[in-house]
């Protein structure tokens, strides 16, 4: 007896009508996925959104009428939708395709890479695997479970200076945090960097899958709402308390000591990775160089990237945590490690940071 597919149903919204039918055309390949229909704009969006229940919506970030942003938030406010993000390669389309995530779209996918026929076989894997993986996802139910961000304060592009914190005290139990995401991590990431403390007491690293484009604004937007200073890393950066580094997209960050400081390299390097950074790489370039005073963290995020890293820590004597199941946007790289054996503590986003303050500060009670 043959078993019943279950069919993914999805709204497109697109003002380009040759983006509308390039989208349809890529997932018309994949048998379990039934386009319902398409919208030209925000408003049409909505209102079907609203009539036919898809399981998913593929939306334009920027249209004519009412934008992907003011449609995105009416649904998420009305009729919560998991929503895959089309987004565009500039300054002004990285912006916005990082609110567009704050305000709850699950993903995103560059279209400028899809702005002729050439190019609509190579995209439309991505394309079918992230529909796959968040089609199912209750994100009325994971979004109650996200702190709400704090405000952005004003940036001119640049990140901001912040003062130094007052009176830093090095742990002695971590020199580093370093923090591995994908799918859903961006407002993850929210509600545990800006609530740090200006004098917390270990370098942070951050690994957050994205193309190359996208990185410097995440964390242009991650400065803004933080009293720490978050930039996006550099080769020769130094991992030091009172700073926060996300690796580029496009490039591994690895960990480096020189005259006891440790210091940010860059390469290609593995090149076969699957992704560029990975959490992977990054995770085991600081077991080895931190050893037991590595704190690594897994969160939300599609695939296995991370599970490597995080049994690197753990055999070096480092901690480890991973996001539950119950806040994770898409529980596959927590799942991956925790599955291991390899994570000391399993925590939902909203109790994360004062796990975190537990691992970094030091108590002389616990050794």
């Amino acid at each position: 007896m043959k078993m019943k597919i279950k069919t993914i149903r999805v709204l497109i919204v697109d003002d380009s009508a040759f983006m509308r039918k390039a989208i349809k055309r890529m997932l018309s390949l994949a048998p379990d996925i039934e386009v319902l229909d398409a919208a030209a704009d925000g408003r049409e969006a909505l209102e079907k959104v609203v009539a036919l229940r898809p399981d998913i919506v593929t939306m334009d970030v920027q249209m004519a009428g009412m934008d992907g942003l003011t449609a995105l938030e009416r649904i998420m406010r009305e009729c919560p939708t998991p929503v895959l993000m089309l987004s565009s390669l500039t300054q002004e389309g990285a912006e916005v395709t990082i609110k567009a995530l704050e305000l709850g779209a699950v993903d995103f996918i560059d279209k400028t890479r899809v702005e002729s026929s050439m190019n609509i076989t190579f995209l439309g894997g991505e394309l079918i695997t992230k529909v796959r993986t968040i089609a199912g996802i209750d994100i009325g139910k994971k979004r109650e479970h996200i702190p709400e961000p704090p405000p952005i304060l004003p940036y001119e592009g640049l990140p901001l200076k912040k003062p130094p914190p007052r009176r830093v005290i090095v742990s002695p139990r971590v020199a580093v945090l370093a923090i591995g995401t994908s799918t859903g991590g961006p407002p993850a990431l929210q509600a545990i960097i800006p609530r740090l403390p200006s004098d917390f007491s270990a370098g942070v690293i951050v690994v957050q899958h994205m193309p190359p484009g996208f990185t410097r604004t995440l964390a242009e937007r991650l400065n803004g709402m933080s009293s720490l200073l978050v930039t996006e890393a550099v080769a020769g950066d130094i991992v030091e308390p009172g700073r926060v580094l996300v690796a580029p997209a496009g490039q591994h960050l690895k960990l480096q000591r020189r005259n006891g400081q440790f210091v940010v390299h860059l390469d290609d390097e593995p090149a076969e990775a699957l992704h560029r950074p990975s959490v992977d790489v990054m995770m085991e370039s600081v077991a080895r160089t931190c050893g037991r005073k590595s704190l690594g963290v897994l969160l939300t995020g599609m695939g296995s990237d991370g599970a490597v890293g995080m049994r690197a820590i753990k055999e070096a004597f480092g901690k480890t945590i991973a996001e539950s199941e119950e806040t994770s946007i898409v529980y596959g790289m927590p799942k991956s490690a925790i599955e291991q054996g390899i994570v000391d503590s399993v925590v939902p986003l909203y109790d994360m940071v004062e796990i975190i303050m537990k691992e970094v500060t030091w108590n002389p009670g616990r050794g």
